[in-house]
């Protein structure tokens, strides 16, 4: 066997159980953090440097994409090292690169810092899920879950007000201080940290990363990973194209614009515990079914009613959002829960995937060139339709375990 059997799992001596929960929902918010709090200096940045909005924008475009490589590998190698001292070399990379970034003299020393803060950032990423199953069970796992998707969805919401917050007492440079400095705290956690891992790999390093296949190839996962995924493409659609929607189509000004927006977020954050409430009185399958029935109907109304104006856009999207955020506890602890073993390439392909399909969210929502309510209406119909036939077909077929 390429595992030796598990060892019982050790109490967090210094940390505790709050603790650790608060360390992993910190880790959880790594990617929202590094890319949302600095989004307000990008006009600032672009200026300073002399380069266009593309060059800039390259500084996120990047970071995404290695972020997202980035997963890949440290997920299976901390299955092999352990989640500890993965979480460690990553968060010494990436308090570096956040440094690098701050003392930037060019674009591109900005880039390549950039880069390396996302290597080293994705590690965060890729052990916080892997924790949650290696520590936690059944009902105390699903809780958990929540509370890291909670931060997950609650971080962009907030990134960018507090990055407004603090630009006109600091520059650019300080933004990328204070994830410095984030990352210091997040260290100071992993210092405290006791391993997690109940076995380790005892493959070679390529041998640990060829087991992203090995995950690949079971079929109830993957046939999760995908359904689960595609949510993160509306939602991301939304968050991409909000600002646009209610300053450039509404005519609203950046804080009535902030004011909309909150009431989304309330949706997205709220989601998670409103599965907990249900999940006490329901069976999970119903929940996941409605919820993704709720979105096509939340993509209806904002194709009928979204145009009218902010208000009726916001609400239209609403239920759609509250939704589609309250079945992303479901999705990951089913996901985790069809593999015994390699939970840190499990963690990896299920944070990769849902920003692979995020992104491909951002992208689609401006491809069509008019009405952009419209489109975001019409994404949250196609992936409702998509998901619940993909989550009809899973538990008809016994995909799954439940």
């Amino acid at each position: 066997m390429d595992y030796p059997p598990d060892r019982t799992r050790r109490s967090q001596k210094y940390l505790g159980d709050h603790g650790l929960i608060v360390l992993i929902a910190l880790l959880s918010a790594f990617v929202p953090l590094s890319t949302d709090l600095y989004l307000p200096a990008l006009p600032g940045m672009g200026d300073y440097f002399g380069v266009s909005a593309s060059e800039t924008n390259l500084t996120l475009i990047l970071f995404f994409l290695f972020f997202s490589l980035g997963l890949l590998f440290w997920g299976p190698l901390s299955d092999k090292y352990g989640r500890r001292p993965v979480l460690l070399a990553g968060l010494a990379l990436y308090i570096a690169a956040s440094i690098g970034c701050a003392a930037s003299l060019a674009i591109w020393h900005l880039i390549a810092f950039r880069i390396l803060q996302a290597i080293g950032g994705s590690a965060a990423a890729a052990v916080a899920t892997a924790m949650v199953k290696d520590v936690y069970d059944g009902r105390k796992r699903e809780s958990v879950l929540a509370l890291v998707q909670s931060m997950v969805v609650i971080s962009p919401a907030v990134a960018p007000v507090l990055g407004a917050f603090m630009l006109p007492y600091t520059s650019w440079r300080g933004l990328f201080v204070a994830l410095a400095l984030i990352g210091v705290v997040s260290m100071i956690g992993g210092l405290l940290l006791q391993e997690t891992i109940p076995s380790r790999y005892t493959g070679t390093v390529a041998q640990s990363v060829r087991r992203l296949g090995t995950v690949l190839k079971n079929p109830g996962f993957t046939s999760l990973l995908i359904v689960f995924s595609l949510v993160s493409t509306a939602s991301l659609a939304f968050v991409s194209a909000s600002s646009y929607i209610y300053q450039e189509e509404f005519g609203l000004s950046e804080q009535g614009y902030s004011l909309y927006f909150a009431l989304n977020a309330i949706a997205l954050i709220a989601g998670p515990f409103l599965y907990l409430w249900l999940s006490r009185h329901v069976d999970r399958r119903p929940i996941v079914a409605s919820g993704f029935a709720v979105i096509i109907a939340g993509g209806v109304l904002v194709c009928l009613f979204g145009n009218l104006g902010p208000l009726f856009f916001a609400l239209a999207l609403f239920p759609a959002s509250l939704m589609g955020s309250s079945v992303r506890p479901p999705g990951a602890f089913l996901m985790l829960d069809q593999q015994k073993e390699d939970t840190g390439s499990a963690s990896a392909l299920i944070n990769c995937s849902g920003l692979v399909f995020g992104s491909a969210g951002m992208i689609l929502v401006f491809l069509d060139g008019g009405s952009l309510v419209f489109t975001l209406g019409v994404i949250n119909v196609a992936v409702g339709v998509v998901c619940l036939a993909g989550w009809v077909l899973i538990v008809r077929r016994g995909l799954v375990r439940f």
